[in-house]
């Protein structure tokens, strides 16, 4: 089914194009939140498993992908920012479920933790509230050459790092994708890398105490740079928050193998489809309830 498409404004100095799937038998709609450089193509994996059961929203960042050309983009906006765009969004769609992936997880539990009236539960994919030392490298070697606009060194260091388990056909999408992008693209996310080296990430962590609705963590046990150990992390500050690993899988999960995507599929509708039950094979999981 194709997507309905719409622009939406947000902030009241951003317009934001979204994509709109209605599912034949919902049970809620889901808005998914990417991450720094991908856009919402790079979801299609998960839409199959999703738009069954829910609507899906998704949606490109004022930078990038089918929203940029609506954008002056003379500036990079903060965090701060994509949390009050996310905001919007959950209020104009009525969205009831969230679902976010790598740095997209940053924007979403900023949003979490102001409380959106109708958001029901939230599912964290490869996210961690910690920068580990393979996670530091990688942003480290990369700030100079985004700076420097070094589309080919990207796109080689993407797929060599936490692209590292890509299926070869993807890594060619993603390195074709890397090099098109527009300067203020380079410069938006070299923005967002010097904020994670230079600040405390622990922010994330902290923050994360007001959030009122369940949380789960998904991540591969092969992701070297956000590792379902250091995602564990937010069992200290989260209410009701729960744990899935993907085993084979590395960064990028669903997107990975028909396995993983099996495992992945699993492990989110089993936490968002209420009354639908769904095998846990290959996954491991683990739940956290703090008083």
């Amino acid at each position: 089914m194709k997507p309905e498409h719409q622009v939406v404004e947000a902030l009241g100095l951003f317009r934001i194009h979204t994509h709109y799937y209605a599912s034949p038998a919902p049970q809620g709609t889901v808005i998914l939140v990417n991450g720094s450089l991908p856009t919402m193509a790079a979801f299609a994996q998960t839409v199959r498993f999703l738009q069954p059961h829910f609507n899906v929203v998704l949606f490109d960042e004022p930078y990038s992908g089918e929203s940029k050309h609506y954008n002056a983009n003379q500036r990079p906006i903060t965090k701060e920012q994509e949390a009050g765009i996310l905001l919007e969004l959950i209020a104009h769609f009525e969205a009831d479920h969230l679902l976010s992936f790598s740095w997209g997880g940053a924007s979403a539990l900023l949003a979490l933790a102001q409380r959106p009236p109708t958001i029901r539960k939230a599912v964290i994919m490869a996210f961690s509230p910690l920068i580990n030392s393979p996670m530091r490298s990688y942003l480290e070697s990369g700030i100079n050459l985004l700076l420097n606009s070094e589309r080919r060194q990207l796109g080689m260091l993407l797929n060599d790092t936490i692209g590292e388990h890509l299926p070869s056909l993807v890594k060619r999408y993603n390195f074709r994708h890397i090099i098109s992008l527009d300067e203020h693209e380079y410069q938006q996310m070299a923005f967002h890398v010097s904020q994670v080296l230079t600040q405390d990430t622990r922010c994330y962590l902290t923050g994360s105490a007001n959030i009122n609705v369940p949380l789960l963590f998904v991540n591969g046990d092969l992701d070297r740079y956000t590792s379902p150990t250091d995602a564990r992390h937010f069992s200290r500050y989260l209410a009701d928050c729960s744990y899935a690993t993907v085993r084979g899988a590395g960064h990028f999960l669903d997107m990975e193998s028909r396995e993983a995507w099996g495992q992945t599929r699993n492990a989110v509708l089993g936490f968002l489809a209420e009354g639908q039950h769904y095998s846990a094979a290959g996954a491991e999981h683990e739940a956290r309830q703090l008083a």
